[in-house]
């Protein structure tokens, strides 16, 4: 390309900065000269300055704050002499758009919608249509961020070609996980995954009464991730006696889904969820709630319900259970279904495309 590209992130700590990295090792593979720009903590996470980036830090919080003016001065010293400014997520929109050098083309990827309330969304919408308006392309994850970006006066809007990650193999056998889990013979293992938020609406499990005999027990409910709802998770399950176990923090991801008989996922809204599509890659069956770009990404490939339908979830969830030629049948129809996917390779060519064309336009 001989390009110099400057990706911009604020705080993340999975599937913004994962697909950030991505971005790296391929454009970085195709010559051009990338520097990211974003907290210090997400290249030590996800290490893009050993991934042949520049990497530049610049403390741009998840939220708005008033240190946002310090944040943009930082970015607006380091990003002279780019060619294309490519920033992630609102906050990382609105940072980059104020700082950019003159003349300079901004393109934004939105991963997530807004789902602030009361007086923080006042706070998000003017930020989120600034955003939309600065940008010369706006890249949505999912169908409905395409169409709030247009509403809010996008000029370029165009849907994000999300590649499905590639998940390892597992290191332990099916048997071996569940054993360390502490899940008894015979009871069924659902799995869910991710951070700790409301926005996973994990509540759904919690408050979920699951019917058991002899012949059929409760099943084992693994929720694997950490963050802010910890305690009040924690609190809930307690009082509540639900069959819920927090894991913590795991990066043994591909040996739960081994062991799992079905994944769920009970979020109030996705984007492109990695582990939903690492899910269905890995053939593992799927229930979860039809929000955002969900049912976009499995199609037919999971069993759907509505988010905080907490009879609906577990009367769905049990039904597979006691079907196993149902559970292989999803997981069958999900594997089929990952195969339609884009790939990194799809991914790149769209984002360069997208970068030739606003070169070639001039910025603002």
């Amino acid at each position: 390309m001989g390009a110099r590209i400057a990706l911009v992130l604020a705080s993340s700590t999975g599937g913004v900065g994962r697909h950030v990295g991505m971005l790296v090792d391929g454009l970085v593979a195709h010559g051009a000269d990338v520097s990211v720009h974003g907290p210090a903590a997400t290249d030590t996470q996800f290490g893009f300055s050993g991934r042949g980036a520049q990497f530049v830090p610049v403390e741009i919080p998840a939220s708005p704050q008033p240190g946002d003016v310090l944040a943009v001065r930082a970015l607006r010293r380091s990003l002279k002499d780019v060619t294309v400014i490519h920033a992630h997520g609102l906050r990382a929109g609105f940072v980059a758009g104020l700082a950019r050098p003159t003349g300079t083309p901004l393109v934004v990827t939105w991963h997530n919608l807004v789902l602030a309330q009361g007086l923080r969304a006042k706070l998000y919408h003017p930020l989120e249509r600034r955003v939309a308006r600065a940008a010369d392309v706006t890249l949505g994850v999912s169908t409905d961020l395409v169409e709030r970006a247009r509403e809010l006066g996008g000029r370029d809007v165009r849907l994000a070609l999300v590649p499905a990650p590639v998940l390892p193999a597992a290191t332990r056998s099916r048997d071996e996980m569940r054993e360390e889990l502490g899940v008894e013979p015979g009871q069924p293992l659902l799995l869910a995954v991710g951070r700790l938020h409301p926005q996973k609406g994990f509540e759904t499990l919690v408050a979920a009464k699951w019917s058991s005999d002899e012949q059929r027990p409760q099943p084992f409910v693994a929720i694997a991730g950490s963050g802010p709802s910890y305690m009040t998770l924690a609190q809930r399950i307690s009082a509540e006696h639900a069959p819920v176990h927090l894991l913590g923090y795991r990066d043994d991801i591909p040996d739960l889904l081994a062991a799992a008989d079905l994944v769920v996922v009970t979020s109030v809204w996705e984007g492109q969820p990695l582990f939903v599509q690492e899910t269905l890659a890995a053939g593992v069956p799927l229930l979860a709630t039809a929000v955002g770009g969900i049912p976009e990404v499995v199609g037919d490939g999971a069993r759907l319900v509505e988010p905080h339908d907490v009879e609906g979830f577990t009367a769905a969830a049990e039904a597979l259970l006691a079907d196993p030629a149902a559970l292989r049948e999803l997981g069958r129809r999900g594997l089929a279904r990952a195969a339609t996917w884009p790939t990194e390779r799809d991914t790149l060519e769209q984002v360069e495309a997208v970068y030739a064309q606003v070169r070639s336009r001039g910025g603002p």
